[in-house]
């Protein structure tokens, strides 16, 4: 891995961080449009004429194709160039986008939530391999917290401009605003990567090999039980700004901004501040996140308390994706793309379960019981990380 990407660097230095610059632009685009349900909910599910909670599932749609896509990518494309695997699934999201913004049912709307998902499973699967080979070894964690840059933009601004418009202009067109950014990342991409050819052919068996690593499936529930916890949340965070404290549209989309902002915080810490083997980090998206779930079942009458809260929250939820990959690349560094796409198959199955848990204890109960869900969940998964040190790659397994 590491000559490959030494190489790759040393020769195309500029090529290789403009590539990564360009996959940054793609996570931006990918979370806006896979969560920008989350702010136009209320909207859709009027347009629709569907419940609240029936349509947070155009979320878990999209998750259940993307974990079917995140495990078959690796063998489907085969020896294809991950060059022209990238661009085709970013030209996936940009007719998905077109589609939404079209749809007059549930159903289509469903429909154009797969093709989304197996965009978002295929991209993700590859991305933290694809990174690996672009800049050199030292720098992979510097590269993945730039490209999750893209994580932290789309929640800074995709949430709160999306609740803002849709007021104004319209679920729909909100997201036909979005297909010209996907259209210059699809160019972007054309001329930035560098021809990344298959190195081997995969199959199944190369997958359960990974996932029989004992540390390695800890890991894995781990990040179930992480995300999980963070989308019962957050798929249902407009509901509970509009029912518990009680904002308008203009104070909900300040607080969705200044939870998106806090994902720059976020990114620039991991970025800065991860060193060494960070397994024993993995528990704090966990432990705060699922702190600050808690509190927010007793301070959502103050907006200001709010406010401060999801700030906290929204830098951890960046956070939590940058120590996760870096964890998987430095304890699967022999079978990156293999550990890519069964950690992706993980956070996609837990995102698809928080939605529709989330979505059931809402239309079932209360806002308050989504949220007290979602601290289960973190607990849970605070304990299965524990100390970090049974998710460490084996000195017998290390070259």
């Amino acid at each position: 891995m590491s000559d490959a990407s030494v190489t790759t660097s040393q020769s195309q230095p500029l090529a290789a961080w403009g590539a990564v610059l360009s996959m940054a632009l793609c996570v931006a685009m990918l979370i806006a449009s896979e969560f920008m349900p989350v702010s136009l909910l209320t909207l859709m599910a009027e347009g629709l004429g569907s419940s609240e909670g029936q349509t947070g599932q155009a979320i878990s749609i999209s998750g259940l194709f993307a974990v079917g896509a995140s495990l078959l990518i690796t063998t489907t494309a085969g020896r294809l160039n991950r060059k022209w695997v990238m661009v085709a699934l970013t030209g996936l999201m940009l007719i998905s986008l077109v589609m939404v913004a079209m749809a007059q049912s549930f159903a289509a709307l469903m429909f154009a939530r797969a093709l989304l998902g197996i965009c978002i499973g295929g991209f993700w699967a590859l991305a933290t391999a694809v990174v690996m080979r672009l800049v050199p070894e030292a720098d992979v964690p510097r590269a993945l917290s730039l490209m999750y840059g893209g994580q932290a933009i789309a929640a800074a601004f995709a949430a709160p401009l999306g609740s803002y418009l849709g007021d104004i202009i319209g679920w729909r067109n909100v997201f036909w605003s979005l297909t010209p950014a996907v259209a210059i990342n699809l160019i972007w991409q054309l001329v930035a990567l560098p021809s990344l050819p298959a190195r081997r052919s995969r199959s199944f068996g190369a997958l359960v090999a990974v996932l029989r690593r004992r540390y390695f499936l800890r890991g894995i529930l781990a990040a179930m039980l992480s995300w999980g916890a963070a989308f019962t949340m957050f798929t249902y965070l407009r509901p509970y700004l509009e029912q518990v404290t009680r904002v308008d549209v203009t104070a909900l989309s300040i607080l969705l901004l200044l939870l998106g902002g806090a994902g720059f915080v976020g990114t620039w810490v991991a970025g800065r501040f991860i060193a060494g083997n960070v397994a024993r980090q993995l528990k704090y998206p966990a432990l705060i996140m699922g702190t600050v779930t808690f509190g927010l079942l007793f301070t959502g009458g103050s907006s200001l308390l709010t406010g401060i809260l999801l700030f906290v929250w929204g830098a951890m939820n960046t956070a939590m994706s940058v120590i996760f990959m870096t964890w998987m690349a430095q304890n699967v560094d022999d079978a990156p793309e293999e550990g890519g796409s069964l950690m992706v198959a993980s956070i996609q199955a837990s995102i698809l379960l928080g939605a529709v848990v989330g979505g059931a204890l809402l239309d079932s109960w209360s806002i308050t019981a989504t949220f007290a869900g979602s601290v289960i969940l973190s607990v849970a998964a605070v304990a299965v990380i524990g100390n970090g040190h049974l998710l460490l790659k084996p000195q017998s397994e290390k070259q």
